[in-house]
């Protein structure tokens, strides 16, 4: 068994006026770019990440990024209430799982009991 070190993805960071920027982190175990260019490229060497950020592709994704700020808040607050409600779902179908394990365990010792047979000509 190999033990498979996955690289970090990059984002950018947000100056003191909230726009994304681009800061280099260290590439300790290599960076993979969102930005569309090659999402399955590794950056091994903070160089040849350094080049990346240059290029248009990554410019005009960070660009985007800061046009739509406020499209990012309201989807980021609707992925909240959509794992919010996913957690419910979820805790409801565990109690649910529960309740039938359990039912199905008492059922089961149900007829797992020996019956017990009467002759019934031995009745008076």
């Amino acid at each position: 068994m190999e033990l498979v070190v996955e690289p970090d993805v990059y984002m950018p960071s947000i100056d003191e006026l909230g726009n994304y920027v681009d800061k280099i982190p260290s590439c300790k175990k290599g960076l993979t770019c969102p930005c569309g260019s090659r999402k399955d490229k590794v950056y091994e060497t903070n160089a040849v990440f350094s080049a990346h950020i240059k290029t248009k592709t990554h410019q005009n994704w960070l660009q985007n990024l800061n046009l739509n700020k406020a499209n990012h808040y309201i989807e980021n607050e609707k992925l909240k209430e959509t794992v919010q409600n996913q957690r419910l779902i979820i805790a409801r179908s565990e109690a649910e799982i529960n309740n039938l394990r359990q039912t199905i365990t008492y059922l089961t010792m149900q007829l797992q009991k020996p019956v017990v047979s009467k002759n019934l000509l031995d009745f008076d």
